[in-house]
C-alpha cells in the first residue's frame, strides 16, 4: 500500500477540477495500480470513473449510498447529486452490470441500475445481498463507491446529507467482506464530513 499523495485541485477555477482528478487518477492506474479515493464531495467519483473507464472500457458500478445520485443536469452542474447521472449518458458505466445498496431516496430517473434498497438488505442477510452484488456485477471489472452516508445515522453522523434507516456498520462490513473476489478495479470513500 503506498500513499500517492493529495490531487491538487483548483477550488478557484471549478472548470479544472474534473482533468486535475482525472489526470492524477490516470498517473496511478497507468502503472498497473488499483487506487482507493479518498475524497470529500462525492462529485470525485466523476472523474475517476472516466480515468478508469478509459483503462477498463465501460466498467460495473458497485455504489454503496444513501442516494442515488442520478439527478439530471445540463451537463454543467458539479455537484454530489449528478455524476452517475453523466456517468450512465457518457457510457462510463454498464447500467445493467451496475448495482446500488442502501438506497433510501427516489429519483424519477431511471438510470437502468440496479438497486438494493436498505429496507431490502435490513430483510435479508449480508450473504444473500453480497450474493446478488456478485450475480449483478460477474467478472466484469468493477469500480466500487462508499458514500458513508449509506450507513445510519447512529453509526456515521458526520456526512453532510445524513437519511436515517441506514445499514449498520456491522452490515456494510458483511457485505464488503462477502463480495471478495470480484473484478474491483478502483474504489472510493466519500463524504465524510466529521465537524
Amino acid at each position: 500500500i503506498v500513499d500517492y499523495g493529495d490531487c491538487f485541485v483548483d477550488p478557484h477555477h471549478p472548470e479544472t477540477i474534473i482533468n486535475s482528478i482525472e489526470k492524477h487518477a490516470a498517473e496511478v492506474i497507468l502503472t498497473g495500480t488499483k487506487m482507493l479515493t479518498f475524497g470529500g464531495d462525492h462529485f470525485v467519483s466523476y472523474p475517476l470513473l472516466k480515468a478508469h473507464a478509459k483503462q477498463y472500457g465501460p466498467i460495473a458500478l458497485v455504489q454503496f449510498d444513501a442516494h442515488c445520485d442520478t439527478w439530471e443536469d445540463d451537463g454543467s452542474a458539479f455537484d454530489h447529486g449528478t455524476m452517475f447521472y453523466k456517468a450512465v449518458k457518457e457510457g462510463l458505466i454498464i447500467p445493467n452490470k451496475s448495482v446500488q445498496i442502501g438506497i433510501r431516496t427516489q429519483n424519477d430517473f431511471d438510470a437502468g441500475l440496479h438497486v438494493i434498497d436498505a429496507p431490502r438488505v435490513h430483510e435479508q442477510t449480508t450473504a444473500n445481498t453480497a450474493a446478488q452484488i456478485k450475480d449483478i456485477v460477474g467478472d466484469h471489472p468493477v469500480y466500487l463507491t462508499f458514500d458513508i452516508d449509506c450507513l445510519d445515522p447512529a453509526f456515521a453522523p458526520g456526512t453532510g446529507t445524513p437519511v436515517w434507516g441506514g445499514l449498520s456498520s456491522a452490515q456494510a462490513a458483511g457485505i464488503l467482506r462477502n463480495i471478495r473476489g470480484i473484478n474491483m478495479v478502483g474504489a472510493d470513500v466519500v463524504e465524510v464530513s466529521p465537524q
